[in-house]
């Protein structure tokens, strides 16, 4: 067992503060010395974890806000996907040669698709996941996608 070498400190306390040290070191098995090295050691690490805090958690509420933005983007990328694909496979029929009648019905297909994503995700539903009953009705909803 290595011996610690301790230095000596002169310290000024208020008075009911070293009342209350003068009450604790009373106790036995307790020193004055000892009270005060474990309440210094325990402030140090507190404000050695509070540095760490105030260095880094700015850091990461940044990274945890762009994670939550990258998660929000992939779920309108699957949805518009999911959608898309359910859209296309039930709905779409096949148009005759590429004519200006058949590019309006494209653009006027292709916007209901926009607007139906975005009801989608501002709703807070998601296309994946869900069956169609009998009726080809969604989950009961009354329509289709």
């Amino acid at each position: 067992m290595t011996k610690q070498v301790k230095c000596r400190h002169q310290l000024y306390l208020a008075e009911d503060v070293s009342a209350k040290l003068e009450a604790l070191a009373a106790k036995p098995g307790a020193s004055k010395s000892a009270i005060l090295s474990d309440a210094i050691n325990a402030w140090l690490t507190r404000r050695g974890t509070q540095e760490l805090d105030d260095r880094f958690g700015f850091r990461l509420d940044r990274i945890s806000t762009q994670l939550g933005r990258i998660e929000r983007d992939q779920q309108i990328v699957m949805e518009s996907l999911a959608l898309f694909v359910r859209y296309y496979l039930t709905t779409n029929a096949p148009l005759p040669e590429p004519d200006q009648a058949a590019r309006a019905v494209g653009r006027d297909r292709f916007q209901a698709f926009i607007d139906q994503v975005g009801r989608q995700i501002a709703g807070g539903n998601r296309t994946l996941g869900r069956t169609e009953g009998a009726t080809g009705q969604v989950n009961g909803a009354g329509a289709k996608p």
